[in-house]
């Protein structure tokens, strides 16, 4: 009998506990998921898809990242092997578990001509189409990882100290980022360069980023989705052909605005004192 209810205090024990520590794991990974929920400006490889997508589909293999590290230009200026550009992600790094992220500041994308990373991938998570050019051939100026934005404020070309760094490192020189030329009114006698950042062919690689000769990048890329506004349907481009398709069969000259003042001839009120 004395064993039996001991046995039963053991069993119940033991229950409780495992209860407990399920709950509590269960308690931890939420609050995980939570951070990593909270987190969104995660920079993805190359052909990456939309991050929802990407987590669905992404195995957390590491291929990618191990055919970035051990790619034949992986090499520093001396010949040494330098970290890889692709990291897997890790408790702690704010970042889901496995996937693959990396971070400009610290070793930027090198737009590798053959894209080692994504064909590896063998899930889907790295779209191959995306990165594919019009001949069928890896093109990784068709990538978009994200876009460049440049902090005016922060950024000393904008000050009117002379600075092309970020457009130095550019690897689609004039054609991502350009310079600006602008007067600087403050001295009368000096011009501004100015970085202006194409959206349309930017591939987000990070270079000007880790460039940077701001003590914080002024210069610096986020996911796409963050770093572009969306004007909505309903603008249409009046000069653009193929855009204006949109509004149907209305043309720009059969769009009046009635006002109060259009039901007047401009003879009635060209010639009058403005009207307040």
């Amino acid at each position: 009998m004395a064993n039996s209810n001991n046995n039963r205090r053991k069993f119940m024990a033991t229950t409780l506990q495992s209860v407990g520590l399920t709950a509590l794991g269960g308690l931890l990974w939420s609050g995980y998921t939570d951070e990593v929920k909270a987190s969104p400006l995660v920079l993805r490889p190359p052909g990456a898809l939309k991050e929802e997508d990407f987590l669905k589909a992404c195995i957390k293999c590491g291929l990618c990242a191990e055919a970035c590290v051990n790619r034949d230009s992986n090499k520093n200026k001396d010949g040494s092997k330098r970290d890889g550009t692709l990291q897997m992600a890790k408790g702690g790094d704010h970042r889901m578990i496995g996937t693959p992220f990396f971070i400009p500041t610290e070793v930027p994308c090198y737009m590798c001509d053959d894209i080692p990373c994504v064909p590896v991938c063998p899930s889907g998570a790295l779209d191959e189409a995306s990165v594919t050019n019009e001949k069928g051939d890896l093109d990784i100026n068709q990538a978009r990882m994200g876009l460049a934005v440049v902090h005016k404020e922060s950024c000393i070309a904008f000050w009117g100290i002379q600075c092309d760094a970020c457009y130095r490192a550019c690897p689609l020189m004039d054609e991502a980022i350009s310079l600006e030329y602008a007067k600087n009114e403050r001295t009368g006698k000096h011009a501004f360069l100015l970085p202006v950042v194409h959206s349309d062919v930017c591939t987000g690689c990070g270079l000007c980023e880790k460039a940077c000769v701001t003590e914080k990048p002024a210069i610096f890329v986020l996911p796409t989705e963050y770093s572009t506004g969306k004007a909505g349907a309903h603008y249409v481009k009046g000069w653009d052909k193929k855009d204006q398709l949109r509004a149907g069969e209305r043309k720009l000259d059969q769009i009046e605005t009635k006002t109060e003042r259009s039901e007047e001839a401009p003879a009635d009120y060209l010639n009058t004192e403005v009207e307040y």
